[in-house]
């Protein structure tokens, strides 16, 4: 066994090495810290237990696993859902007793938030890591996650783990020694014996948070330095220009990899190469770095994906694909079609969102891309404000226009939400708020009134229906499927308030869990709903990755209309976005087949309840 293992190394090795060293030598020139990563991914590939082996061969022979059609995501906090108990202690172990319900959701892609260890308080929500090989202890140890990623391989599912390139803890046992005074230590990082040069970097370096972390430097009082924190002060930026640093990083990632963890989604990828007089954003060395990971994947266990987070518009992030000869990440996050879809929900209007949709619908079909309707974090208002200027719409008070609109502020708004990083003098903020709070379900369920509640749940549904009808892998956050509302207690946690994205962070109910097959309930028809439109997406071909997809036109400027064909299959989906009826004029003439009532409808002139949708089936 030991030397068909070889062999499958050195065959994998020798497929790479021409372009694997090619571009380390490029990046660094350093013949002994390369034969010092060759090692290291030897010893990686040694320990990879033999299930895994086994599931890397299973997907070489089916590359295109992860496009399948009835792939569903959803996104988590362990310590928020994994509740082992009847008090709240969100554990690994309590994720995997509660697998039966995310397999009876239909969720086949698990993403957990950041589980490993790093200092309370001062852990950007997990971003900080102190040890890249020790989980968390109050969420478990490595031993657990290990566990997981067996019973959710057993459950038919992928797991998706974050892992924090840009930089670490000023806890972690480097930055520990950095301030110690230990030389090799601190050349994984950035430090400067003043602020001269760091105040070069500050006149084209943008900040990531002006309000809260302003600058991208600060002052270490232990070594009488300044070092490199782009995002806060207490997450020390890695330098990149030290082969060592991307040798025990990548060797951090393969270990993850080899505890089963099936995608690796690479934090904040953009910035980890650095140059002086640049924005230090999207470099071409970051991209030789990506693809220097990807092959390291592809020898060690390429059963393995990387999905970047790269938060710019579909076009930008293209290039973080790499090309089909030699690839980058497998996948990306759509996030411009998630805020353009709620800036369409607050004006009702669909040019920016049709606009946008019809960018992503001429990439190419290979490209795979994650697509939710919220997440984790803030939505930042990163819209097209250039075309938005054709219809007289200007940035800063459109902005203003969004925020005031989802906290409920403007005039017949029902939305609730908060502000994040609020920047007065930019007139920038961003937005916090679960997806059924933005819809307005807050105020609807204290009213009482049942048809204000069931219009809030089709509004719901819609939306869910639109993110299912997107190419690509549709991504629930955790209780988005139960229509879960705001926790506004974060406000009493001294932890939390000072973070209002904790608003959309509150832990998951389980006794409205409990409710999911009692249509009584909105939590109950939000779950049923929502399980019967990705049982018709599994179900029907035209919802393959490979579909021709293109936007409508149904004449109202309330209404967004897509087309997918596929093999027989062609669908006609339309959303309507307004608060009332509305009409979409169709120059089809067919008849079709609403998947959902299984009425004949001709294409021609169709109503839509107020936030409603259809989908429209034809069989050639």
């Amino acid at each position: 066994m030991s030397k068909k293992n070889d062999l499958i190394f050195a065959e994998r090795l020798a497929a790479a090495e021409d372009e694997l060293k090619w571009l380390y030598m490029e990046l660094y020139d350093d013949e002994e810290a390369y034969d010092y990563f060759l090692t290291m991914l030897k010893d990686n590939f040694d320990h990879r237990k033999p299930a895994l082996k086994k599931l890397d061969e299973q997907r070489l022979a089916e590359p295109d696993w992860y496009k399948r059609r009835d792939l569903l995501g959803m996104l988590m906090y362990v310590q928020a859902f994994g509740r082992d108990g009847k008090e709240w202690n969100g554990t690994l172990a309590g994720v995997r007793k509660h697998l039966d319900y995310l397999r009876e959701t239909g969720i086949n892609y698990l993403h957990l938030m950041p589980i490993l260890e790093s200092p309370e308080g001062r852990s950007d929500g997990g971003y900080a890591v102190s040890d890249f090989c020790a989980v968390d202890p109050k969420l478990g140890t490595m031993k657990d996650l290990e566990g997981l990623a067996d019973d959710c391989r057993k459950n038919g599912m992928s797991l998706c783990l974050d892992f924090v390139m840009n930089h670490t803890s000023e806890d972690h046992a480097w930055a520990k020694a950095a301030r110690a005074g230990d030389p090799l230590a601190q050349s994984r990082y950035f430090f400067y014996d003043n602020w001269d040069i760091p105040n070069e970097y500050e006149k084209t370096v943008p900040e990531v948070f002006p309000q809260t972390a302003p600058g991208n430097f600060s002052w270490c009082e232990e070594l009488g330095k300044v070092v490199m924190t782009t995002f806060y002060p207490y997450q020390w930026d890695l330098n990149y220009k030290n082969p060592i640093v991307l040798n025990d990083m990548t060797d951090n990632m393969l270990f993850l990899c080899n505890r089963g963890v099936d995608v690796i989604r690479l934090d904040a990828v953009p910035y980890i190469w650095k140059e002086l007089g640049t924005r230090s954003r999207n470099l071409p060395e970051v991209h030789k770095l990506v693809r220097l990971m990807h092959l390291a994947a592809d020898i060690v266990c390429p059963g393995t994906l990387l999905l970047g987070e790269v938060v710019m518009e579909p076009s930008k992030v293209v290039p973080y694909f790499g090309t089909v000869e030699k690839p980058e990440c497998q996948m990306l996050y759509n996030v411009t079609t998630m805020a353009s879809t709620w800036h369409t929900v607050a004006t009702r209007d669909v040019h920016l969102l049709r606009h946008q949709l019809d960018t992503v619908f001429e990439l190419p079909h290979q490209y795979t891309f994650l697509n939710y309707l919220r997440c984790h974090d803030d939505i930042g208002w990163g819209l097209d404000f250039d075309f938005l200027g054709k219809f007289g719409m200007t940035e800063v008070p459109h902005k203003k226009y969004l925020n005031d609109y989802f906290r409920g502020i403007w005039p017949g708004s029902n939305a609730r939400g908060e502000l994040y990083n609020d920047d007065p003098k930019l007139g920038d903020a961003r937005l916090c708020g679960t997806t059924a709070s933005l819809l307005g379900l807050e105020p609807a369920l204290e009213s009482g009134e049942e048809e204000w509640i069931a219009h809030v749940v089709g509004a719901i549904e819609s939306l869910h229906a639109f993110l299912l009808t997107q190419s690509g892998i549709p991504v629930l956050y955790s209780g988005d499927e139960l229509a879960l509302t705001n926790d506004w207690s974060y406000h009493d946690d001294p932890l939390k308030a000072d973070d209002s994205r904790y608003l959309h962070r509150g832990n998951f109910d389980w006794e409205k869990a409990a409710n999911r097959h009692n249509t009584d309930t909105p939590e109950g028809r939000v779950y049923e709903k929502l399980r019967t439109l990705e049982r018709i997406r599994a179900d029907h071909e035209v919802f393959d990755a490979d579909a021709d997809v293109w936007t409508l036109e149904p004449n109202n400027d309330h209404i967004l209309g897509v087309g997918r064909f596929h093999g027989k299959e062609k669908l006609l989906a339309l959303f309507n976005f307004d608060q009332d009826p509305q009409t979409a004029w169709l120059p089809e003439g067919e008849t079709y087949v609403d998947l959902l009532t299984g009425d004949e409808v001709k294409a021609d002139v169709i109503t839509l309840r107020g936030c409603g949708f259809r989908w429209l089936l034809k069989t050639y």
